[in-house]
């Protein structure tokens, strides 16, 4: 009987990642409970998660020459994955998000003879297909398998690729929902006065500060509505401080464990997203911690807010108007916060689903074998 496909995950930033990110968030989640991860080849961390093995990349002088001049990447990963390579095994090799490596990786496995023994998961966190004109087909045609976040994805990757030979599976974004959970009326209270926001409606802000996240839209809605609602607050979280606003308290970069809070005390959370977002882990986070959303009808972030069951939809994000219409109508109270299910979109369930894809790629390179 053969053994069972080991499964080694490239990662291109160290794991433990210690600052804040989604899909290593993810992970985290995922390895510090049952996984079925054997390997993680990445750069050296400080850490290291106890119930996997190891191999750190080494990026040298001669690496950059490599890289430079014979066009040869990943050069590093692949003499960090020789050290768990035995070719009298198969593997499923992880990637997330990073196009570049998986060209290489093929070649490496072809030049070891031993790419009919491996099996390529990709783990897409973007929304529409990746489409790079020279190098879209080889892409599609080498990995094994795709995993996207949600089936809207999977419809647009069905439109606009002409063949999708490999297997597709969805796997929605999850978070920690005991940390991030909605509080007692009380408790929301007595928070919102510790925090210096008393009788105050509170909006919230959070993502990285770039110009397809839209936080200008958001300025440019305050400005013309705190003039005649001066019992609301915007908390803009995770970017710099930029000039003074009436109404408006920048509060800068925060940690995720220190997230929630902001989350709780929360009224209504905005997500002015102007990309083909892929999921928006913020949103789900803002959710289950007692927000109503209002949010871009962009990408993958209307079938995350089940097409508006969870919060308002924005069907033209680029139209002030159309947001300054959302927030007066939620402070006049047009809008009811929704219940949501406790474990909608929980690290549990994203835990479980991944030890379900990985089982059934083993199962399938089984099978194969055994024709």
């Amino acid at each position: 009987m053969s053994k069972s496909p080991k499964v080694i995950l490239l990662s291109q930033v160290p794991l433990p990642f210690s600052k804040i990110g989604s899909w290593t968030t993810l992970y985290n989640n995922y390895l510090e409970k049952d996984h079925k991860i054997d390997y993680i080849v990445c750069p050296k961390s400080d850490k290291k998660y106890d119930s996997v093995k190891y191999s750190y990349t080494n990026f040298t002088f001669w690496h950059k020459i490599q890289r430079k001049f014979l066009k040869k990447k990943n050069l590093e990963y692949f003499q960090a994955l020789d050290k768990f390579i035995n070719p009298g095994e198969k593997y499923i090799i992880q990637i997330v998000d990073n196009y570049g490596m998986v060209k290489p990786l093929k070649n490496y496995l072809i030049s070891k003879g031993i790419d009919k023994q491996c099996y390529i998961q990709f783990f897409y966190h973007g929304y529409p297909p990746y489409d790079y004109s020279d190098s879209m087909q080889n892409f599609y045609d080498i990995i094994d398998e795709i995993i996207l976040l949600t089936n809207d994805s999977y419809i647009e990757h069905k439109k606009k690729i002409n063949v999708l030979s490999n297997y597709i599976s969805i796997l929605p974004n999850g978070i920690d929902t005991k940390k991030f959970s909605k509080i007692s009326s009380s408790e929301k209270t007595k928070l919102k006065a510790e925090l210096g926001f008393k009788d105050k409606k509170v909006f919230v802000w959070c993502s990285q500060d770039r110009p397809k996240k839209g936080l200008h839209v958001i300025l440019d809605v305050w400005r013309r509505i705190y003039s005649s609602q001066k019992n609301i607050v915007l908390l803009v979280i995770g970017c710099n401080p930029r000039e003074t606003m009436d109404g408006v308290i920048f509060l800068g970069k925060i940690p995720n464990d220190e997230l929630p809070k902001y989350y709780q005390i929360s009224d209504c959370y905005l997500f002015p997203t102007l990309c083909q977002e892929g999921f928006g882990l913020s949103l789900i986070e803002a959710l289950h911690c007692g927000n109503y959303c209002i949010a871009s009808a962009l990408g993958g972030v209307p079938e995350v807010l089940q097409y508006g069951k969870y919060g308002k939809l924005i069907e033209n994000p680029h139209f002030i108007s159309e947001w300054g219409q959302a927030v007066n109508d939620f402070l006049e109270g047009e809008f009811e916060t929704p219940e949501v299910p406790n474990d909608l979109y929980s690290s549990e369930k994203w835990n479980t689903k991944m030890n379900d894809i990985i089982e059934t790629a083993k199962n399938r390179m089984q099978n194969n074998s055994a024709k």
